[in-house]
């Protein structure tokens, strides 16, 4: 997990967002004192709206029923098995990620990867947390956006919403298939 101070992570985060979307993007961390762990939620927020909330206690409620409707799917199921409990916890926590559920330590684990990776392998990550913090990165110009079109359209709604507004404020528009510089 992440481990330097967040006020010195947000820091980064913010001289990192590209200078039009500097106001109207923000991220926050609620730690929850009195949770078993300390953790709470990871918010990113556009235009005082939330875009994606990575809340631990709702993920780990997520995944315990996941992993308690694949543990039941099989026809016999060993509790002492630490192979197989692993297995299915894996499992379960890759479909909420496809889901975009996501707990605080994924938002920690996504900025690590993000901070340490170059640009160019954080805009292709199969990881969507790192994919719309470089989409709002200033070292990412209009080319690299113009070109990522087709792609984008395949991902998440949340995600797409991030690209197309960086598009929008970058003055991009991308009609028909046919992205153009506006003037």
């Amino acid at each position: 997990m992440y481990s330097p101070k967040w006020s010195k992570a947000k820091k980064k985060l913010k001289s990192l967002t590209c200078e039009s979307l500097a106001g109207r993007v923000d991220f926050q961390v609620i730690n929850y004192r009195k949770a078993h762990d300390g953790l709470g939620r990871a918010v990113i927020t556009v235009d005082g709206k939330e875009l994606l909330s990575m809340c631990t206690i709702t993920a780990e409620r997520e995944e315990y029923k996941k992993e308690w409707t694949l543990r039941h799917s099989q026809e016999f199921y060993e509790f002492d098995d630490v192979e197989e409990n692993i297995r299915i916890q894996d499992i379960a926590h890759q479909l909420l990620k496809q889901e975009g559920i996501y707990g605080q330590y994924d938002f920690f684990d996504a900025l690590e990867s993000y901070f340490n990776a170059p640009i160019s392998e954080s805009l292709a990550s199969e990881n969507h947390i790192i994919q719309i913090l470089s989409l709002m990165d200033r070292r990412v110009g209009k080319r690299p956006l113009v070109k990522m079109e087709k792609r984008i359209a395949n991902e998440p709604e949340w995600v797409q919403r991030i690209y197309k507004l960086r598009c929008e404020v970058e003055g991009i528009r991308l009609e028909n298939g046919d992205p153009e510089y506006a003037n």
